[in-house]
């Protein structure tokens, strides 16, 4: 249940223009959980992450786990639907799962510069704060198999980290606590009242 602080906050804030959260880190980073509190807070969030859907749609088209060679097509699936999702909100809070500038982390990853459509969205569309979560030891979703060697976790960490360096933001870095902990932590960050909860 949102308490009635946070409430008050949030509807005060829905008066205003969008302000845009991201939540975002490498695999096994628990964002599935912190998701979860802040949608059970009642705080407006996005729940699924694009990447994922449209990584399952290629991945059944082809019959296998997507390689180098097939990135470039999903990168800008991926971004369209980001920006999409960044377009429609006008008003107010809203946490974004994932964002416009993850594309420098994964495009890297995979030995890929940039596209010309990532780097002028990243110009155009800008998030307000942007969250990182530090990787937990454990996986939440079943193609986080496809990570499962540490140092690839560890990697596509840091290069989603420096991709927001890189487009410009000061990413602030969310210690790797339990779900309600970080969404308190974040919560203090941004001086919003933290969620009341049952004992």
């Amino acid at each position: 249940m949102t308490g009635t602080a946070l409430a008050e906050a949030l509807g005060a804030a829905a008066a205003a223009g969008p302000l845009r959260y991201v939540i975002t880190g490498g695999p096994s980073s628990g964002k599935d959980d912190l998701i979860e509190a802040i949608l059970d807070a009642q705080i407006p969030c996005m729940e699924a992450e694009p990447g994922r859907e449209i990584y399952r749609k290629h991945r059944a088209r082809l019959g296998r786990h997507l390689r180098r060679e097939d990135r470039h097509e999903y990168s800008l699936e991926v971004l369209d639907a980001f920006i999409s999702e960044f377009t429609r909100h006008k008003h107010g809070i809203r946490f974004f799962n994932r964002g416009i500038p993850d594309g420098y982390g994964w495009d890297a990853f995979f030995g890929l510069g940039p596209t010309p459509q990532l780097e002028q969205a990243n110009r155009i569309y800008r998030y307000d704060v942007v969250f990182v979560l530090d990787p937990l030891d454990r996986f939440e979703d079943a193609d986080d198999v496809v990570w499962a060697q540490d140092r690839e976790i560890r990697r596509v960490h840091e290069l989603i980290v420096q991709g927001y360096y890189d487009a410009g933001y000061e990413p602030v870095f969310v210690p790797p606590n339990s779900a309600v902990e970080r969404l308190d932590f974040i919560c203090a960050n941004l001086r919003l009242p933290k969620p009341s909860r049952g004992a």
